[in-house]
């Protein structure tokens, strides 16, 4: 009978451990959910863009360049101020911004820059350069969604104004 009792134990012990076992292995999976699939902010229009924008780079001394990467949904993967510049221009390279994209695994992008000057009306540079990275991106088929100037009052689309 005692052994019957140590085979019960044992048997209440095992089921208890895998008991145990199964949840630890529930909360890895939501924790790798959690990782793998989180996503940023909800920027269903340009003006919820151009707001998230406004609220990351008004307080900028200098002139950034940054990129919000997005997945095939368009769902915010990250967003990262890629370049510093002066008081009225950043150097941005290209390669770089295609390193972060991949980095990112991203489908889609949105540019920004600001002008610590305050006016928003982009230059014959920013337009160019706009339509440099949409070229270089595309190769790596990762669509160019806008690019937002950030200054005072309310945020410029470029895509807004036909210029994308």
């Amino acid at each position: 009978m005692s052994t019957q009792l140590t085979l019960i134990e044992t048997s209440d012990f095992e089921a208890d451990r895998i008991v145990q076992e199964n949840q630890v292995i529930d909360e890895a999976l939501h924790i790798l959910d959690r990782r793998l699939f989180a996503r940023g902010p909800n920027l269903m229009s340009p003006d919820a863009v151009a707001s998230y924008l406004k609220l990351h780079l008004v307080q900028q001394e200098h002139e950034v360049f940054g990129v919000i990467f997005l997945d095939a949904q368009h769902r915010v993967l990250a967003f990262e101020v890629l370049f510093h510049g002066s008081i009225d221009g950043a150097s941005v390279y290209p390669r770089q911004v295609v390193k972060r994209s991949l980095a990112h695994n991203a489908a889609a992008a949105i540019f920004v820059h600001n002008h610590p000057s305050g006016c928003t009306e982009p230059s014959q540079a920013d337009r160019v350069l706009t339509a440099r990275l949409k070229e270089v991106l595309a190769l790596i088929e990762v669509r160019v969604l806008d690019h937002f100037i950030v200054g005072e009052g309310r945020p410029l689309s470029l895509a807004e104004h036909g210029w994308l």
